[in-house]
Formats: structure tokens, sequence, C-alpha cells
């Protein structure tokens, strides 16, 4: 892909990104805004191969570099193996996107203790192990280095029947800030992007008809966002134009909380 028509600070032509959960939704979105900036792309995906193979392939067709790799983010010793995979592919790493997460609602009289224990193998202990595995080439990349975890509106407002999930996501930002102090003195960069309502397959099933007809009423800007639009605050974060921002949650919510 071409990033000729980028400003300096926006380019990232030659640096290698890894997004995890980027078969679909949210995660393809950034996979192929990366790309169109110049990065190197390494798609991760649990399950979705034949959708993490589509993401490469359209990257591909438009002149990127990609690769699929399939983990899960939850397996230590599966997120050791894709990282060195990644690492020998791309030849380095130097943005890590952790988006894999999962979302399970209930009130809090219904909460399973098996779906709590879920949300938290994948939202936190996967954003977790990837930020470790990722930690010597990031640091190594110094200044390039960046990590940026994909939170949500719910872990900083709350939501009635998200207890689970947005404690999750409030972890998520505890952890952001924590690694943001710590690789600073690299000059590696970490941040949160929290988007409100977007525009998937996940919020498909879940607002319809009067519902979402009521969460509009509460955005401001009057709309549900696109994937793109979170992909955009994505590649901004990962770009020299943020170099001097960390440690930072870049709300992508249209106004839903200010």
């Amino acid at each position: 892909m071409t990033s000729s028509n980028l400003p300096a600070s926006l380019d990232l032509t030659g640096r290698c990104a890894l997004v995890t959960g980027g078969s679909r939704g949210i995660g393809r979105a950034i996979a192929t805004v990366l790309a169109a900036r110049g990065a190197h792309v390494a798609v991760n995906y649990a399950r979705g191969e034949a959708a993490a193979n589509e993401v490469v392939s359209a990257i591909e067709a438009e002149g990127g570099k990609a690769l699929a790799v399939g983990f899960d983010v939850s397996d230590a010793d599966a997120v050791k193996e894709g990282f060195k995979q990644v690492g020998e592919a791309l030849g380095g790493l130097d943005i890590l996107v952790n988006n894999a997460g999962i979302s399970i609602d209930a009130l809090l009289m219904r909460v399973k203790e098996d779906d709590w224990e879920a949300l938290q193998r994948v939202n936190l202990r996967g954003t977790l192990l990837c930020s470790k595995a990722a930690a010597r080439p990031l640091l190594k990349a110094k200044t390039r280095g960046r990590i940026i975890n994909l939170t949500s509106v719910v872990g900083e407002q709350g939501n009635a029947g998200q207890s689970m999930y947005a404690a999750t996501k409030a972890g998520v930002i505890g952890m952001t800030k924590s690694l943001a102090r710590e690789f600073s003195s690299r000059g590696c960069t970490v941040n949160a992007v929290a988007p409100g309502f977007i525009q998937t397959d996940m919020t498909d099933a879940a607002l319809q008809g009067d519902a979402r007809e009521a969460l509009l009423g509460n955005i401001p800007l009057g709309r549900i966002g696109a994937p793109d639009e979170i992909a955009e605050a994505v590649a901004f974060l990962a770009s020299d134009a943020a170099a001097y921002i960390t440690g930072h949650v870049l709300r992508v919510n249209g106004g839903l909380l200010i």
C-alpha cells in the first residue's frame, strides 16, 4: 500500500505491527488502516483463519505486506510461539495493538463464574501476555515502539448488565497507565483507545429497535461509530505525531462520555 500522500509524522512505512483479534470488526479495520499507512501487519486470529486470510489478501492486493498468525492470546505458550513467528516473518516488531476481546453481558444476580473467568482470560490476561511477549522488541525499537490497548467507554462509565465486562476493560486502563510508566525510559509509548458504540456484528446483535433509538438519543453526535474511526485513532497513536503522548485514554465515542 502507498503512504506517499501522508505527512511524514503519520507515515508508518517499514514499521512492523501485530493486531490481535485482527480478522474481523474493529481489528480488521485497524489492520487495514495500519497497512495503508505503510506498516507491515501481522493479523492475529483465534478461530477465524479464513477471515484473517481475507484481511491479508486485501492488504496484499493493495501492495502491502501482511501475514495471518493464529494463537489464543490467553495461552502463554501459544503467545510466545506466535510472537516468535511474527518477529521472524516481519523482522521485528514496532507496534502492538491489543484488540482481542470478548463481551459477555449479565445482570449481577445472573453472573456465571465461568463467564467471569472467560472475560478475565481474554480481556485482561491476553492483554498482559501479549504486552509481555512484545516488551523486548518494542523496547529495542525505542521511540518507534508502541502499545495501543483497546478498552471501552463502559470501562470508564460502567453500564447496567456489564459489570464483568466493564471491570476487565477498566483493568486494561490501569494496565495501560502502569506500562506507560515502565516503558517510558526507552521512549516507547503505551496508550489506550476507548470506543463507544461501534457498528460491528456484536452491536448489531445487541442493539435492535427501541434499544438502538434510545442509545442514539444519548450520543451527542447522534450516530453509531464506524470501525475505521477507531482504526484512525489507533494509527495516530502508532505514529510519530503521537510520540509525546503516553498513558492516555483516547475516547472515540461520539460524546457519549465526555
